[in-house]
């Protein structure tokens, strides 16, 4: 489970005025509900973070470390929407998005959700599919705009933005051996494997087929699925192992249900992209979504694993503060 806004806003609040009961009334919520929210923080952080003496609960080192970060992200949530809304009362406007696997489901959902908060009269239709599919509806002018991962076709008639980047990964069950690596070797690992892969056409089996070059004849393919979530599921079932997007296993490795090795001596890393058709003509709308997209571009260390909206949510408002500096 993951620290919670509100577990954290207990604390600050037991922090601030030493009581469990005053806290409680500080935030009008039961006594019960603050030592509750109060413990499950300190086992998830694996440690006490108070030093009680009597009715009284003073901060310990922990405690006083963590005061200040905790306060830092309440008050970067609770600026989000004024200073994401300076615009929300005048743009409008209508786009069509289509975005392969990992983007679609993975990533722009919370995005999209961010930039609706802001913008709330602007509409968003989004559709999601693999790459050359993708690539085919921004060229055949279905869609304004395309997220995509894998390797493009077609590219003379598309204009082509770099993303961020991002990393594929060896994905194992606990229970699995090489859950007991800190890597995955290729010469020790790989013939002893069973794979499950991405359908044909997945830019991630795509990428993955290009970054093992001589070594994928050695790949033994049990298993073919069509969807991210169907090859964790398989995954963690003990079919096999596979390889995909550190973006879409953030909650599952943070939960513990998998477990992500990088592969040893090899750049798993690709360019994710944005493209449009090069005579398409950018609306204010659209123009305003892409200047919310490079947020990722400029925090490209911070989005290999933004398994939450709170964690966009916490980006995008230091991005901003950064900018307003």
């Amino acid at each position: 489970m993951s620290i919670t806004l509100r577990q954290l806003e207990i604390f600050i609040a037991v922090a601030e005025t030493a009581q469990v009961t005053k806290a409680s009334k500080k935030l009008f919520v039961t006594q019960s509900a603050v030592s509750m929210a109060l413990a499950e923080l300190e086992n998830q952080l694996g440690g006490s973070l108070f030093d009680r003496h009597g009715r009284s609960l003073i901060l310990n080192a922990r405690g006083r470390y963590l005061l200040p970060l905790g306060k830092d992200i309440i008050a970067q949530v609770g600026n989000i929407e004024t200073i994401m809304s300076e615009r929300n009362d005048k743009l409008e406007g209508h786009i069509d998005i289509a975005a392969s696997s990992s983007l679609g489901n993975y990533i722009l959902p919370y995005l999209i959700g961010a930039f609706k908060k802001a913008h709330p009269k602007v509409y968003i239709n989004m559709l999601v599919d693999n790459t050359p599919h993708v690539e085919e509806m921004v060229l055949d002018g279905r869609v304004d705009i395309g997220f995509v991962e894998g390797t493009l076709y077609e590219a003379d008639g598309l204009h082509v933005r770099p993303w961020f980047r991002d990393e594929l990964v060896v994905l194992t069950a606990p229970s699995d051996p090489l859950a007991n690596n800190e890597s995955f070797n290729l010469d020790r690992d790989l013939l002893s494997s069973r794979w499950i892969m991405r359908e044909k056409g997945s830019g991630t089996a795509a990428i993955f087929k290009e970054k093992l070059q001589g070594h994928f004849d050695r790949v033994n393919v049990v298993m073919e699925m069509g969807h991210p979530e169907s090859v964790k599921r398989a995954v963690e079932s003990g079919v096999g192992i596979a390889c995909l997007s550190a973006l879409t296993i953030c909650r599952e490795v943070e939960n513990g249900w998998l477990k992500s090795l990088k592969i040893e001596d090899v750049d798993m890393t690709r360019q994710l992209q944005i493209i449009s058709r090069k005579d398409t003509q950018v609306e204010d709308a659209l123009a305003e979504f892409l200047v919310f997209c490079d947020v990722l571009s400029d925090c490209d260390e911070e989005n290999v694993c933004l398994s939450s909206p709170w964690k966009l949510q916490s980006m995008l408002a230091r991005h901003s503060a950064s900018k307003k500096r």
